[in-house]
């Protein structure tokens, strides 16, 4: 490209013939003018014409704006003696904003929970996720579709979606990210790091849409299935070629699990289940449905295959389509005795160890998209001048941002302590120590989470309020944090639950 000087650059100030400069580059925006979303006045200012609007572009635009065919192809040159200094990043690098990302990843910061193996597998897994899913999720984010058969085949080829859930037999003999990771050294630091990675560039709708419904009703047919459903079942949802979604909620019952209504009446070598499940995520699309019935023994756990007798319509909700929420209806449906999952009347023990799972797993994605809004807002308070002046230069913003980093680094903090208690545990352990942590840890992510989102809204002011633009990132999570209160368990109930469970461990003899 050719090489212009500042003076070469200021010639071109008039109508018809206006250039720029950008980050040390050189655009010609004289047919672009008539075109420019915010009317060509806008580019005649003292600031823009012929001069160098780097700040002033900043200030109201995203850096992946001019990476936009359409405007990339407008650059006609570089400035001479100037090099470009905003770099968008390259799939996989890690952003040098502090606190933009975990300390364990953070040049100069050292963790007793992570080696060198798992920042390999960071590395690989963002660059993954960036270069095969980031796409598909803004695109699904936007058009409401589900996601796609070849993004999920893609997936399934590195065996994504199998880790997913976490360390386990369902690992063995499979290659893991293309070798990155064995499945033997695989364990809850390495799914945390999916989730993480996951959370970091789709809307809220798209974490839920990427088969989260598998992550979350799985489990119950690979712990209590027999093992001739397991054999069919597993691989199926593993490979991706069929979704399966965990109906437990009802219009009548939600946190209260044993309120539900859907029954279930045995018949021969069949139940037959009649009733509603409502919010059922991924629900429009799945194949299977890990679903709880009472019966005449109580609460039961059956694995329904969609058929006729089963209907879903869409729930429209405050995040995108795209994770096929659902109101599902059985009408008299059939299911095989053989797709109990466990003992008849005994369902709540397969739902209750599923929820330290998902519970945990929501912590981890709520956690990252907690920590996104804090770098889109660290981003902004430096680049946006008012007054003269950054934002940063006011105090009220600066105890803002310092709240927020708060916030994060303390839910980062209590996740990894977790994570590392489920890493030294057996599935019992977890289930008997674990459940009342987690409920109180979710509880306290989710609460942040809202705060958060107050914060960055005042911090981005109007620009929060848009769906495109600058605040683009910090309006999704202001419109859709609610969905950590309330997914897996209430704010409130998860409260309730961490106290009930210190309670029952209160020494007798325990006095002041």
């Amino acid at each position: 490209m050719a090489v212009y000087t500042e003076e070469e650059v200021a010639k071109h100030s008039k109508e018809g013939d206006l250039w720029c400069i950008i980050d040390g580059r050189v655009y010609d925006l004289s047919k672009f003018a008539g075109l420019h979303p915010g009317g060509e006045n806008v580019l005649f200012a003292e600031s823009v014409a012929g001069k160098d609007a780097t700040n002033v572009f900043y200030g109201l635009h995203r850096a992946e704006v001019l990476q936009r065919p359409q405007y990339a192809r407008l650059q006609i040159g570089t400035l001479q003696g100037a090099e470009s200094v905003i770099k968008v990043p390259a799939p996989g690098d890690l952003s040098r904003v502090p606190y933009g990302e975990p300390t364990w990843l953070s040049s100069g910061f050292h963790s007793p929970y992570y080696t060198d193996r798992h920042r390999k597998f960071q590395t690989a897994v963002r660059t993954f996720f960036e270069e095969v899913v980031k796409p598909e999720a803004i695109k699904c984010e936007e058009n409401g579709k589900r996601i796609s058969q070849e993004v999920v085949d893609k997936m399934s080829e590195v065996n994504m979606i199998a880790m997913r859930l976490g360390p386990g037999k369902h690992l063995q003999g499979r290659t893991l990210l293309n070798g990155t990771v064995t499945p033997e050294e695989f364990d809850y630091f390495h799914e945390l790091i999916i989730n993480t990675e996951l959370a970091r560039f789709g809307g809220r709708g798209f974490v839920d849409g990427i088969l989260a419904g598998a992550v979350i009703g799985l489990p119950p047919v690979m712990n209590f299935g027999s093992p001739e459903l397991k054999a069919r079942v597993i691989p199926e949802v593993l490979s991706g070629k069929k979704y399966l979604a965990l109906a437990i909620t009802e219009a009548f019952a939600g946190s209260d699990v044993s309120g539900l209504q859907t029954t279930a009446v045995r018949d021969g070598d069949f139940w037959v289940v009649t009733g509603t499940k409502k919010w059922i995520t991924n629900g429009m699309f799945a194949d299977y449905f890990t679903t709880g019935c009472k019966t005449e023994t109580g609460f039961t756990v059956l694995l329904i295959e969609r058929n006729d007798s089963l209907s879903t319509k869409a729930i429209k909700t405050s995040y995108s389509p795209t994770a096929g929420t659902a109101y599902v209806t059985f009408d008299k449906l059939r299911v095989p005795i053989g797709n109990t999952l466990g003992e008849v009347g005994n369902g709540m023990s397969v739902i209750l160890s599923n929820f330290n799972h998902e519970r945990w797993m929501l912590t981890c994605t709520a956690l990252s998209a907690q920590r996104v809004v804090v770098e889109e807002c660290l981003k902004w308070a430096t680049q946006r001048m008012v007054f003269g002046k950054p934002l940063t230069s006011q105090a009220v913003i600066r105890g803002k941002l310092a709240a927020m980093i708060s916030r994060v680094e303390a839910g980062q903090n209590w996740l990894e302590n977790v994570t590392h208690q489920m890493n030294n545990m057996s599935y019992a352990e977890m289930s008997s120590k674990l459940a009342g942590p987690i409920g109180l840890m979710k509880s306290f992510v989710a609460k942040s989470g809202t705060e958060i989102a107050n914060d960055a809204t005042q911090i981005f002011g109007g620009r929060a309020l848009t769906v495109t633009g600058m605040g683009k990132v910090v309006e999704n999570y202001k419109r859709t944090s609610a969905f950590d209160q309330i997914l897996a368990g209430s704010e409130d109930v998860m409260a309730d639950l961490g106290v009930r469970q210190a309670m029952k461990k209160m020494p007798s003899n325990a006095r002041l």
